[in-house]
């Protein structure tokens, strides 16, 4: 049962890749046989009334007669190359328009002579001599050589293998004729090349940079050096013997390999796997090739190109249709699609190379592999930077809706922020009905309950009057620190010293005012009404204590600023010279217990305040010392 239960699972999943792999295929062979018939159309139509295909070969000594396309039996012809011989006519009516000899196809290189006088050698030029660029040439014949009737053609094929050399039909006639044929070719065969080389180099240059940027997806650099192996082989060119530079040569031929290797190494880091270590060896071919060239000379390095680097480039192509179908299996996306694509026509061009390489198409040697090569080439450089372009759209996309949504979170918090700032501002307006109901409470109410009371006793006018008073300076306490000082303490303390010298004036007490420092007390942008009335009522406790206890007769009011380790802090000083008071062990007065109860409350509103009192009493008087804070506390329950 847990067999059948474990082969359960795995049967939809084999229908399911079943699904996706029949399609895929399908496809591919319908790619395969549009690319058959697309190399076909893709033939230019050469001039057929001018061309010359009956020859007599001289090769290895030898004399026959052959028909043009032809291979040779040798694939090393230097010192004495194969030598085709025929004829063409001439028309004296034809003299107007100037003749040329046309060549589609050829390899290693040519020499064409007319009439003993040589017209074409492509040795002298560098891209006529790649085999992979099907490049065509064309040179004008000299009027002067063309003589009436037939006329004698001769081309002499070098070849230096390592494959054996191949001489397409030869054309000759007017050149009006044939050089439209001549044009297509270039264009299709060299033209066209040398375009995707550069969009090769301009793609390398893009996607090195965004390896630059984004360091940790290597599959764009890996993709940039593919382009640039790519790259140099197209645009450097290749050594023609005997002036052979078998360096250069490696280079050129470990680069078709390598490049195949790191597209493999491209598609299994494009799709997201793990490059597996015996990965490494399919880069081995190639650096095989690139030794031995640097070590050997030529034509070692061509045969094991032929022997390693053709079939790794198979290898290679195999594999990367290998991961291009399972991706397509397990993605289903576009990219995965078009690469497969790609590669799937590719690889048919490279078998079509092959079967003209094998000589199993006899008709042609027309290499198509670099050019389709490079083309994928493109078209996955152009589709990465797409994807990358997407991506990047994707970011200013999600970018735009963060930004709207930090707008709206911003628009939220403000909303919350004026909710909330209400809220404080009704707090705050409670508390400050609170603290004056409570000051009302403690002192104007107790003044006029004792008021009430001394008049329902029946005592005299001067008693209910001073207990009027002392209402009535309380009440002017509450209201004057109802107003706003702006953390100036200076104000209020002048306000206090008015009211201070009134009280003192019945009484014969004069009251000294000392200012120390110039600014008195530092400002307080903190300081808050319910701070004022505490130390106000702080001051006046200790101006009452000396009128009532102290029997004073000068009382000394100092003000200063003082520096401190953490910053300057402002110090208000009462001194008196009165006969001052005892005092028990734990600081406050012994004896009257109505002066111990003030000391206590002068202590209290300070701590409230966050302020120091420090009381100091003898037979020459009384000192109540006010140590402000640098930083006045923001609830009145600081001190409990």
């Amino acid at each position: 049962m847990s067999e059948i239960a474990a082969k359960a699972p795995t049967r939809p999943r084999r229908r399911l890749i079943v699904s996706r792999l029949v399609p895929y295929l399908l496809l591919q062979a319908l790619i395969v046989i549009a690319t058959i018939l697309g190399l076909r159309l893709l033939q230019p139509s050469d001039p057929e009334d001018f061309a010359l295909s009956q020859f007599s070969l001289r090769e290895d000594g030898v004399t026959r007669p052959v028909t043009l396309p032809h291979f040779t039996s040798s694939r090393y012809s230097l010192a004495n190359p194969p030598l085709y011989a025929g004829a063409f006519t001439f028309r004296s009516a034809d003299a107007g328009a100037g003749w040329s000899v046309y060549l589609p196809r050829f390899s290693n290189a040519v020499e064409v002579a007319v009439n003993g006088v040589v017209v074409l050698d492509s040795r002298r030029d560098a891209n006529a001599n790649r085999p992979d660029r099907n490049t065509p040439q064309i040179a004008v014949i000299p009027a002067s050589l063309l003589r009436d009737g037939s006329n004698e053609i001769t081309v002499r094929l070098f070849v230096w293998g390592p494959l054996k050399g191949f001489l397409d039909t030869v054309y000759v006639g007017p050149d009006a004729a044939l050089r439209p044929s001549y044009e297509t070719r270039t264009l299709l065969f060299v033209t066209l090349q040398v375009a995707f080389s550069a969009w090769q180099s301009i793609l390398a240059v893009i996607l090195a940079i965004m390896w630059l940027m984004r360091r940790r997806e290597p599959v764009y650099g890996v993709l940039a050096v593919a382009m640039v192996l790519g790259v140099i082989q197209a645009f450097i060119p290749p050594p023609v013997p005997p002036a052979a530079v078998s360096r250069l040569a490696a280079v050129l031929l470990a680069s078709a390999p390598t490049e195949s290797a790191l597209i493999v190494a491209f598609g299994v880091l494009f799709f997201g796997w793990r490059w597996p270590r015996y990965g490494m060896l399919l880069f081995a071919p190639g650096l095989i090739v690139f030794v031995v060239g640097l070590i050997a000379g030529p034509p070692l390095p061509r045969i094991l190109f032929l022997v390693l680097g053709i079939p790794t480039v198979g290898i290679c192509l195999f594999l990367m249709a290998c991961v291009t179908a399972t991706a397509v299996v397990r993605r289903q996306d576009a990219a995965s699609f078009t690469i497969g694509c790609a590669v799937t026509i590719v690889l048919t061009c490279w078998v079509h190379d092959m079967l003209s390489v094998f000589e199993i198409v006899t008709n042609e040697r027309i290499f198509v592999s670099r050019l389709s090569y490079s083309a994928m080439l493109v078209a996955i450089g152009a589709g990465l930077t797409w994807r990358f372009a997407r991506a990047l759209n994707q970011v200013d996309s999600f970018a735009g809706q963060l930004v709207t949504r930090v707008r709206e979170a911003e628009e939220r918090l403000k909303a919350s922020f004026a909710r909330e700032e209400e809220r404080a501002r009704a707090a705050a307006l409670a508390n400050e009905r609170t603290r004056l109901m409570r000051d009302l409470h403690d002192g104007l109410g107790g003044q006029l309950v004792s008021i009430v009371a001394l008049s329902e006793r029946g005592h005299e006018g001067a008693t209910i009057t001073d207990a009027a008073r002392a209402a009535l300076k309380d009440l002017r306490l509450v209201i004057d620190s109802m107003d706003d000082i702006g953390g100036d303490l200076m104000l209020a303390l002048g306000s206090w010293r008015e009211r201070a010298t009134a009280q003192l004036r019945p009484h014969d007490i004069a009251l000294d005012w000392r200012v120390a420092t110039p600014q008195g007390v530092p400002l307080h942008p903190e300081l808050r009404p319910w701070h004022v009335i505490q130390i106000v009522r702080i001051l006046d406790e200790a101006v009452t204590n000396a009128v009532k206890h102290a029997q004073a007769r000068n009382i000394a009011v100092t003000i200063e600023t003082l520096d401190g380790a953490q910053g300057p802090y402002g110090v208000i000083s009462v001194t008196d010279d009165g006969c001052g008071f005892a005092r028990a062990e734990n600081g406050e007065a012994a004896g009257a217990s109505q002066t111990a109860r003030g000391l206590r409350n002068m202590k209290s509103r300070a701590a409230r305040c966050g302020a120091m009192l420090d009381l100091s009493s003898d037979a020459q008087g009384t000192r109540v010392r006010l140590q402000l804070p640098q930083v006045f506390p923001d609830s009145d329950a600081a001190g409990g």
